[in-house]
């Protein structure tokens, strides 16, 4: 791990950070996953993750999620374990994962991320519809609240999500690949949608593959390769030692681009 690494602001059990990972380990039939990952992240903070496939990312957030155990140490999640947690935490998968087929307007889908709350209120379909026009208007998606969630584009689709994940009341929204099938500009209007919601007192990891413009689009960065190489503010974390570690020898390559300037890394 690199000195860079900001691991943990406060390794105790008792803080003030919604996240923490305590030497998390998780294992697939004898693969280390990941390898003694300790990080921890304070509320409202707007933090990307990134590294190669296969690094890790979307093994983190099942995790953090509940959805994948871990074999060894421990994550808490507003002080408790995953799926436990006190307030809400949503999931956005990767794009891959949704069945984009399914005849779904997009104020049908804001709908189910309340009624998935389970009240009867919600399950009657009834004390739904303020809390879902609420949402879509902060997500810019009202205008297009009876489109078919098959006929958007990346960014609205993307934007439609958030904007489920806003009706569970989360306090945490966890993203994976959010940018994938994107284009730029689209990337800004999430963007500007995420950071809005930061300003709000939300806790945001975002995983990415897209290196470009990382300090002006993220408070915080956790480098992940199964293990933390670095984590902390982007224009410290930066360097080629942790590319290096990042990428491995195509991170020598990686590390003479200055942050700002366009860079993708498959």
């Amino acid at each position: 791990m690199s000195d860079l690494s900001l691991n943990c602001p406060c390794m105790e059990s008792q803080c003030d950070c919604c996240i923490q990972v305590f030497g998390a380990c998780v294992e697939f039939e004898n693969f280390l996953a990941l390898d003694d990952v300790s990080f921890a992240i304070s509320p409202g903070v707007l933090t990307g993750v990134v590294g190669p496939n296969g690094g890790g990312k979307s093994t983190l957030f099942n995790a953090l999620v509940g959805l994948q155990p871990t074999a060894h140490g421990t994550i808490l999640v507003n002080g408790l374990p995953p799926g436990n947690s006190k307030g809400k935490v949503s999931y956005v998968p990767q794009k891959e994962h949704v069945n984009w087929r399914f005849p779904l307007s997009v104020r049908d889908v804001v709908s189910l991320g309340k009624v998935s709350q389970g009240s009867l209120l919600n399950k009657l379909g009834l004390g739904v519809s303020s809390l879902v026009e609420e949402s879509l208007r902060k997500v810019d998606m009202w205008d297009s609240r009876e489109d078919l969630v098959s006929n958007l584009s990346g960014g609205q689709r993307q934007r439609t999500f958030i904007a489920r994940a806003l009706t569970q009341e989360a306090d945490i929204l966890i993203l994976d690949e959010a940018f994938s099938g994107v284009d730029i500009s689209s990337q800004e209007g999430v963007l500007n949608v995420l950071r809005s919601l930061r300003d709000e007192g939300k806790t945001i990891l975002m995983a990415t593959h897209d290196l470009n413009t990382l300090a002006d689009r993220f408070d915080e960065v956790l480098c992940l390769n199964r293990h933390v190489c670095a984590y902390g503010k982007p224009e410290v974390v930066f360097t080629e030692e942790v590319l290096v570690e990042l990428y491995g020898s195509h991170g020598e390559m990686f590390a003479e681009h200055r942050i700002g300037q366009h860079t993708h890394v498959d």
